[in-house]
């Protein structure tokens, strides 16, 4: 019979991990548990018995007692004590706690066999054999169709990158760079060359902000070392920002997209901004004393049972007022697009390397401002380097938001309501037109949703597989959005005055 969970799932785990004894005379498929031959007919040895596991108890495990479980290909997991030397940080892994976290586990990961092995120590069981396969919130059968996607794409050779075509970028940036240079060395340093070298190093950055996105979602090279090299000197060198705090934050976005308190991308919900139609009226989750639990703690208050019951609590509803959202679609034009890098990210960068001591990411940038401090310094002096450079930063902050935020903020935002990955990316994400205009001016990501099914697929491969995802999406009724450029900045807008009115509506009268 099925073995119940208990204290000892670590032990269990390391006994279910080093797999099952077998008769070296009888043939036995991979994964199989079969007694060994006996020594004696009256002695025979016992090899050891999985664990078998509900989803009901794996969904028990989301973290909130501390203890996370997750599912990969039916082998349940025990994360718990794992989560903060997960390469990839402890909050992404930690988001599918209490989940199937299969397709992301392929999505991300480039050399799955040997990540696997390293998984043993943290296998403690499996599903029941009465257990479906995936969980009652995913679709099954579209769930299916991509796994067979994605089968496709590795035989059609997608996934392999070319190496001329991320060269050719680097060296596009680097020519750019040394353009800015000669801008002011040969035309010296009135207005308009200023101007001119300016944009030319927002482009610099722009652009090496994409091709560091390459490396960072190890897209480039075939083993994880050299994505790593080139991410840091690419996000250190070329931008002065931390590799780390990009794989932190990013990582956390593709895991969720557009789900509150998973997706950091969205956490200027609700301080600054009401975003999306459902979170315009809800502010947060929050812990309350449920009325009839009380009866079950002691004199001080305290249970060995839980004690609170989730509730949701309105934005509009319950009065939340941070900012004026009915207006927010103006002043997104003040703290969004300009403010973002120069205001934020330029010092907030450097606090997250200090506090978590990422002393590599460290060097990385210094040496990034020791190089522009030696290279324009000398031409425009103390006053006027800095005034380059916050100019630098203002213009890139401007290319940065409405180019990262035109797929996602129009699309739907909510908490995470467990659904298969095609859905979970599909409804969190759109796309714009393919032009060479709008492939160079967005690094590729005007194919986000290509993007976000295949995080790991270099992007010239995008608008091959778009015709596939396509038809996926047709085939099961999922809105595939693709518009032009234009109309994906003015959905920011659009969006964004839509959702305060819905704020709005529920403050005043609801």
């Amino acid at each position: 019979g099925r073995q119940r969970t208990g204290s000892q799932s670590t032990e269990a785990g390391a006994r279910y991990a080093a797999g099952p004894v077998r008769a070296p005379d009888l043939p036995c498929p991979v994964g199989a548990w079969h007694r060994p031959a006996p020594m004696a007919p009256e002695t025979p040895a016992q090899g050891p018995t999985p664990r078998y596991f509900t989803w009901d108890e794996v969904a028990q495990r989301s973290g909130r007692d501390k203890e996370r479980w997750l599912v990969i290909d039916r082998k349940v997991y025990n994360i718990s004590e794992f989560t903060r030397q997960h390469p990839g940080g402890s909050r992404v892994i930690s988001h599918y706690a209490g989940q199937d976290a299969t397709d992301p586990f392929v999505a991300f990961h480039i050399n799955k066999g040997l990540v696997r092995k390293y998984m043993n120590s943290l296998l403690i069981g499996e599903l029941s054999p009465e257990q479906p396969s995936f969980e009652p919130t995913k679709n099954k059968e579209l769930t299916e169709e991509f796994r067979e996607l994605q089968a496709t794409v590795e035989r059609m050779g997608l996934m392999k990158a070319n190496p001329v075509f991320f060269l050719l970028h680097l060296l596009h940036i680097l020519l750019l760079d040394a353009a800015a240079w000669l801008t002011l060395w040969l035309c010296g340093t009135s207005f308009l060359p200023l101007l001119l070298c300016a944009v030319l190093l927002s482009t610099v950055q722009a652009q090496a902000g994409w091709l560091q996105h390459d490396f960072g979602h190890l897209s480039v090279f075939s083993t994880s070392t050299w994505n790593h090299l080139l991410h840091h000197f690419v996000i250190g060198h070329l931008k002065g920002a931390p590799a780390s705090w990009w794989n932190h934050l990013h990582f956390q976005h593709h895991a969720k997209p557009n789900c509150f308190r998973k997706d950091p991308d969205i956490n200027m919900h609700p301080f600054f901004f009401a975003l999306g139609k459902i979170l315009s009226v809800e502010v947060s989750r929050v812990w309350v004393w449920a009325t009839e639990l009380r009866p079950r703690c002691g004199a001080l208050g305290k249970s060995s049972s839980p004690g609170f019951t989730r509730q949701e609590l309105e934005l509009g509803k319950q009065k939340k007022k941070y900012m004026p959202y009915n207006h927010q679609h103006r002043y997104f034009f003040l703290i969004g697009p300009p403010a973002l890098l120069p205001l934020y990210f330029q010092w907030y960068i450097f606090y997250f390397v200090i506090q978590r001591k990422k002393w590599v990411d460290l060097a990385w940038m210094i040496s990034f401002y020791v190089r522009i401090f030696l290279t324009y310094v000398p031409l425009l002096g103390l006053k006027g380097f800095l005034g380059l450079f916050f100019m630098v930063r203002f213009l890139e902050s401007n290319w940065f938001v409405w180019v990262t935020q035109m797929n996602h903020i129009p699309m739907h935002i909510d908490y995470d309501r467990n659904v298969d990955w095609v859905s979970t990316q599909l409804q969190a994400t759109c796309n714009v037109h393919k032009s060479a205009f709008n492939d160079w001016f967005s690094g590729h990501l005007n194919f986000q949703i290509e993007h976000h099914l295949f995080p790991t697929m270099p992007r010239h491969s995008y608008h091959r597989v778009a015709p596939l995802v396509q038809s996926l999406c047709a085939k099961h009724g999922i809105e595939y959005q693709s518009k032009p450029l234009f109309s994906a900045f003015a959905d920011i807008v659009h969006s964004l005055r839509e959702s305060g009115q819905l704020w709005l509506d529920a403050y005043l009268h609801q």
